[in-house]
């Protein structure tokens, strides 16, 4: 459990949790799962001793849930928010069974655990996992922003209220995801060198389709991502005096930046698919085009060798009067026959470049 008091005189960390909220500013709660999960009447007694509102038995069940997708639920009194934050995990294929040149990509397997968050009008509580990396960064952030020695320039960096407070951590939240198209560009990069690779002998089609279903999983958790961000927006009730409407579309501001980093974590990831997809079509076009040389180059060869073999198979007949058959230079003359018949006819296929490589084809059509 850390506790924070934050107001216009700065931020501090409580050591312990307080019977009463701070008279300006607001009180951030932030638990791990487990405390939450150990003593849920304890907690509902605090806030309710901090805000006179109890938290509903089914919002402490989604709040303590490791599984629940990114959500919105609200009731007259206060907000719940859940948000899903990235934790990776990668592990790396030993060069021996690799099989590809370079080494293989760091697949990193796409792991999420959920951040809740009831919002009240000056108290937040969040629930985190364990060792939760988001809390200790906004943490530091804000002790350093809001310290004994803090200075005026970081002082105006600390949030108005509690909403703010929960925008910017969800932010930090999505920052992770937007470090993360990097490592998959990374990875269907080298799935695209792989794959369109003139002498490859692709067999990681395993780890292609992993890397895909991650791009499916994140696309899934952004558009949940974003539908929690905008329905809590939506739900805003309008603000009366002026004071208040400033400080709401301030948070509506905040709200819609996360949805356009969002969004942009989407499109890169749905232009990532679109990409893999792509590779994937011209691997096999590729393919197509190298049987078909294959294929054209051992029917030149039949159309040589099939009139060589009819001039042997009628030389083979069982008959007396053959033309040659008795003659000394009989054979020689056959093999000149032979001979003459199979360079025309190579010839004949090296004019309509039927012999040739399909990128030699291609090269010669290049300008220079």
């Amino acid at each position: 459990m850390r506790v924070f008091s934050v107001g216009p005189g700065g931020a501090q960390e409580l050591g312990s949790c307080p019977t009463t909220l701070p008279e300006h500013g607001f009180l951030w709660l932030a638990l791990d799962r487990a405390e939450l999960e150990a003593d849920t009447s304890g907690w509902q007694q605090r806030v309710l001793t901090l805000t006179g509102i109890t938290l509903v038995d089914l919002h402490i069940s989604d709040l303590i849930n490791a599984h629940l997708p990114s959500r919105y639920d609200y009731t007259d009194s206060y907000d719940l928010l859940v948000f899903r934050r990235l934790a990776t995990a990668g592990t790396t294929a030993p060069p021996s069974q690799s099989g590809q040149r370079g080494g293989p990509p760091v697949l990193r397997r796409i792991d999420t655990s959920p951040v809740g968050f009831a919002l009240f009008d000056r108290l937040l509580l969040s629930v985190h996992p364990t060792g939760c990396g988001v809390l200790a960064q906004h943490a530091t952030r804000l002790l350093a922003a809001g310290g004994a020695d803090h200075r005026p320039a970081l002082a105006r960096s600390l949030p108005a209220n509690a909403a703010e407070l929960m925008l910017r951590l969800t932010s930090l939240m999505v920052d992770a995801y937007l470090d993360l198209r990097r490592e998959l560009s990374r990875q269907l990069d080298h799935w695209q060198t792989e794959l369109l690779h003139p002498r490859t002998r692709f067999s990681q089609w395993d780890r292609l389709l992993q890397a895909r279903m991650a791009l499916h999983q994140l696309d899934e958790i952004c558009e949940d991502q974003r539908n929690a961000i905008q329905a809590w927006m939506t739900g805003m009730e309008p603000a009366t005096d002026k004071g208040a409407k400033r400080e709401q579309e301030m948070l509506k501001l905040r709200a819609r930046d996360v949805i356009e980093h969002i969004e942009r974590v989407v499109h890169h990831v749905r232009r990532l698919e679109h990409n893999a997809e792509t590779t994937v079509q011209m691997h096999f076009s590729v393919q197509g085009n190298r049987t078909n040389d294959i294929m054209r180059t051992l029917t030149v060869l039949t159309a040589i060798f099939l009139p060589l073999n009819l001039i042997t198979g009628i030389f083979g007949m069982n008959f007396d009067s053959i033309p040659l058959l008795h003659s000394q230079r009989g054979f020689w003359w056959a093999l000149a026959a032979m001979g003459t018949v199979a360079v025309a006819l190579v010839l004949v296929f090296w004019r309509k470049r039927y012999l040739e490589r399909s990128s030699e084809r291609s090269g010669d059509n290049k300008g220079p």
